[in-house]
């Protein structure tokens, strides 16, 4: 029981949360772990018989909560404090929800009026367990702490929910795709940490033409989260095991309304049982129906933010080649520098080429004024009034810690969810909260492919510029890049244009569309070249980024 999901109790006393159906089973789940340890507490086994009564045990919990434990020993009170200890530990090692059924509404302050009253909730939830605690742990030891902490100790998250109402204009032939509850909102209390099961990203989402979605059936273990992506709208659904990373979209894409009136562009599905799928597709596969759908397996190995991400993305991708517009795996930021120049930059590369940590090396330059990033990781280009212009997806950033400087972690602790931190290739969620912008185009001035695997001595390597639209191809197409342990792959590797996300998959039609936006991008004078980040040199895994930062800033100056 790694996840715990309470549907919407109100909790606010001692009595209501240990004679709660989740109190129970999470202490059987407890003693079942201890008791293989053989560290059940000898006061504790004479409410087992041959199975433990649960309900005596809860009655003799909340007896201690009412007075002191006077007439224990010194040794029966040390097992019973180690017990109160670990119970509290393994409670606050979970990832902890609460799911709030509430009807959404139209009029904003009724939403606000809701949003505060699961404010509340969450607050006195999080009183009541962490007062139980100090209750217990005073009465077992008959000590007071000198110290208070106050530890994270209730839901990280709490989600609101309503199911969609039925409407002509939203209905598909899928029914099931309405018959789980909907999140429209969410209350997170950051810095909200997970641990999941996995910590990178296998291989590339096939394509699948299949009327696959005709067998699909869904319980009531599911929730959907309808999500802006870019311009498009996506019902991503997760079995509950996998909350933690519905938790992370909330910081990376524009929630939608559920007032949305048409059925959506595309859908992910997380955590479906790998027998629905077959083994073949047990990194995730992309169906193609009348809406394109991606699933990922119900899989310990596909317990990672990244595949929740990069299926969106996926989707997002083939959505807009289908359209003729060119999606690109990059970053896109405008950079204004102090003495009022500013320019529009795109980088473009892979997982771990310096797109997030040139950028961040910017904004720690004395001469930039402000680094606004409009792209993260990924942004489709377009044709409009005869020049290119780029629009994002995201709405915040799914940044590598390991590449960036120590103390970034904590300039963004307050707003951020962490993943993995204690492991290679920690990650962590910042909202930008800037989606009015990343759905606007906007003009390109420097197109640059990030090359994070080539030494560099002097400054007038770092940046070179392309003379032609095949020089420029060839080495975007390559899409060279050293690996930095984002994903399975090691050493050099090489990705179609950077971008196993769409353009791989409909890699014939990407050509013709790659050489029609870098061929406008030379006829209207659009800078096109390749940024030295030396990423994945040794011993240039800081400074390279730094270094290639200094000389955008001559560019722009």
């Amino acid at each position: 029981m790694d996840t715990i999901v309470i549907n919407g109790l109100f909790i606010n006393s001692y009595n209501q949360l240990i004679s709660s159906p989740y109190f129970k089973k999470f202490m059987i789940d407890y003693l079942g772990t201890i008791e293989k340890k053989g560290e059940v507490p000898e006061v504790l086994k004479k409410f087992k018989k041959k199975n433990f009564k649960y309900d005596d045990i809860m009655n003799y919990l909340y007896t201690l909560t009412l007075k002191p434990s006077n007439d224990l020993d010194d040794k029966t009170r040390s097992q019973l404090q180690n017990f109160v200890e670990g119970f509290y530990d393994f409670w606050r090692e979970k990832h902890r929800f609460i799911v709030k059924r509430e009807r959404f509404s139209k009029n904003v302050n009724e939403r606000n009026g809701i949003l505060k009253s699961a404010m509340y909730l969450g607050e006195e939830f999080e009183n009541t367990v962490r007062n139980l605690y100090r209750d217990l742990e005073f009465n077992t030891s008959l000590k007071v702490q000198k110290v208070f902490r106050q530890l994270p100790s209730g839901a990280q998250v709490i989600f609101i929910t309503d199911k969609i109402r039925n409407s002509p204009k939203i209905r598909m032939k899928y029914e099931w795709m309405y018959s789980v509850s909907f999140i429209w909102s969410a209350v997170i209390a950051p810095p909200a940490i997970f641990h999941t099961k996995s910590n990178k990203r296998t291989g590339v989402f096939p394509v699948v033409k299949s009327k696959f979605l005709d067998k699909v059936k869904l319980d009531r273990g599911w929730y959907a989260m309808p999500i802006k992506v870019g311009n498009l709208l996506m019902y991503i659904y997760f079995n509950y095991k996998y909350l933690a990373h519905a938790a992370g979209l909330t910081n990376l894409f524009e929630m939608a309304d559920l007032t949305e009136p048409r059925k959506p562009d595309g859908i992910v599905i997380f955590g479906l049982p790998i027998d629905y799928i077959g083994n073949e597709y047990k990194d995730g596969v992309i169906y193609e129906d009348e809406i394109y759908a991606g699933v990922i397996p119900d899989l310990d190995e596909n317990d990672y933010f990244g595949y929740a991400k990069k299926m969106i993305l996926t989707v997002h991708n083939l959505i807009m080649i289908d359209k003729g517009k060119l999606p690109v795996h990059g970053s896109l930021a405008t950079i204004k520098l102090k003495n009022g120049r500013k320019a529009n930059i795109m980088f473009v590369g892979d997982s771990g080429a310096g797109k997030s940590e040139t950028l961040d090396a910017l904004g720690r330059l004395d001469e930039v004024e402000y680094v606004n990033i409009l792209i993260d990781d990924m942004g489709s280009l377009s044709i409009e009034d005869g020049r290119v212009v780029a629009y994002g997806t995201e709405i915040g950033a799914f940044v590598r810690l390991d590449d960036l400087p120590p103390g970034y972690a904590y300039s963004t602790l307050d707003r951020s969810i962490f993943m993995n931190p204690d492991q290679t290739n920690a990650r962590v969620i910042v909202p930008f909260d800037n989606y009015s912008e990343i759905i606007s185009p906007t003009p390109i001035d420097f197109f640059f492919y990030a090359n994070n695997y080539t030494k560099v001595e002097s400054d007038e390597e770092r940046i070179i510029f392309f003379k032609d639209l095949k020089s420029a191809i060839d080495v975007f197409s390559k899409g060279a890049r050293m690996a930095k342990g984002t994903t399975s792959e090691k050493g050099l590797s090489f990705s179609y244009f950077a971008n196993p996300f769409g353009a791989v998959q409909r890699k014939e039609i990407h050509e013709k569309l790659a050489d029609l936006y870098v061929g406008k991008m030379f006829e209207t004078g659009v800078k096109v070249g390749e940024i030295r980040t030396m990423l994945g040199v040794a011993g240039y895994e800081n400074e390279g980024t730094l270094l290639a930062a200094r000389q955008l800033v001559k560019l722009i100056r």
